[in-house]
C-alpha cells in the first residue's frame, strides 16, 4: 500500500495522471499544474521536489490500483475466460465513458528511452505484473481447455497485452471509442476458438 497524501498533493497527482494519460511524460510542466490547481510551482515542489518524483508517485499509485483490481477479479470470478473478459470490459467501459482513455504505463512506455530511470522502473514493473497475471490466467484457462494457446502462456500474455494497448491507440487514432471493444473481442476470440 502507499502513503496517504494531503488533499493538495492528491489533487496534484490526479491532475498529473490526466496529463500523462492525454500525452505522456512531456505533455505537461509544473506551470500547467500550477495554473489548474491554483497553487504556486514552489508549493508543487514542496510535495514533489521533481517532476520525476511526481510521475513516479502517479505510476506507483496506478500500479497499486491495477494490482487491487486484478486481485478483485481473482476473488470475484473463478473462470479464466470471465476474468479476461472482465479485464477487457473494464477498459471498454473506461474508454467509452471517457473516464480513462489510455493506460498511463502504455503511454509512458513509448517514452521509456527519454524518461527518468525511477519512472521507467515503475512502468516496467507494471508491464511485468500485468504480464504475470495474464499468463497465469491464460495458463489456467488452457489447462481447463478454455483457451487454445499458440505459444507459451508468457508469450500469449504479451501478445494479448499488446493487442489491448494497440486497441487503445486505434480507438484514439480513429476517434471512435467503440473501436477498442471490437478489436479486443477479436483477441479474446482468437484465444478461445478451437479450445
Amino acid at each position: 500500500m502507499y502513503a496517504e497524501l494531503s488533499p493538495r498533493a492528491a489533487d496534484i497527482v490526479t491532475l498529473a495522471r490526466s496529463f500523462i494519460e492525454a500525452g505522456g511524460y512531456n505533455s505537461f510542466s509544473y506551470a500547467d499544474i500550477s495554473a489548474r490547481v491554483q497553487i504556486s510551482k514552489a508549493s508543487i515542489h514542496y510535495h514533489f521536489p521533481t517532476k520525476a518524483d511526481l510521475v513516479r508517485e502517479v505510476v506507483a499509485r496506478y500500479r497499486a490500483e491495477a494490482r487491487d483490481g486484478l486481485a478483485m477479479l481473482e476473488r470475484q470470478l473463478a473462470d479464466p475466460v470471465a476474468q479476461l473478459n472482465a479485464y477487457a470490459g473494464y477498459w471498454t467501459e473506461c474508454i467509452e465513458k471517457g473516464t480513462s482513455s489510455f493506460c498511463i504505463c502504455a503511454m509512458l512506455a513509448a517514452e521509456l528511452p527519454a524518461i527518468p530511470a525511477n519512472v521507467a522502473v515503475e512502468v516496467q514493473g507494471h508491464f511485468e505484473e500485468l504480464t504475470a497475471w495474464l499468463a497465469s490466467t491464460l495458463e489456467r484457462g488452457a489447462a481447463n481447455k478454455q483457451f487454445r494457446l499458440h505459444s507459451s502462456p508468457l508469450i500469449e500474455a504479451k501478445v494479448f497485452m499488446a493487442s489491448v494497448h494497440g486497441a487503445m491507440l486505434a480507438a484514439r487514432g480513429f476517434g471512435d471509442p467503440h473501436t477498442f471493444e471490437s478489436l479486443v473481442r477479436v483477441s479474446i476470440q482468437r484465444l478461445t476458438e478451437g479450445a
